[in-house]
């Protein structure tokens, strides 16, 4: 009779344990999806803002952006490159 009794609440305590095992699973899982879907959510704002950011700084946007601004352009051809980073001690813009 001990040994029967024994065995039922030891079967009792570990139901209690694999039940309570079981909900931390669910818990998690539950965490788990929320957290997938707030970083799901963030990419997709990455994402768009990428787009704006290359919608704004494309070919055409720039182009337009310098006629409509009436932006005095120099062609790269008339800078002189220095050779070596010795040569922009004795510039102007260097200083």
């Amino acid at each position: 009779m001990v040994k029967l009794l024994l065995c039922l609440c030891s079967g009792t305590i570990l139901a209690l344990a694999m039940v309570q095992l079981r909900q931390q699973r669910l818990e998690l899982a539950h965490q788990q999806t929320e957290l997938h879907d707030k970083i799901e959510n963030q990419q997709s704002r990455l994402w768009n803002q990428q787009l704006q950011i290359a919608v704004c700084t494309g070919p055409a946007a720039v182009t337009q952006t310098v006629n409509t601004h009436h932006f005095k352009m120099i062609s790269e051809s008339n800078t002189p490159v220095p050779r070596t980073w010795t040569d922009q001690v004795g510039t102007p813009d260097a200083e």
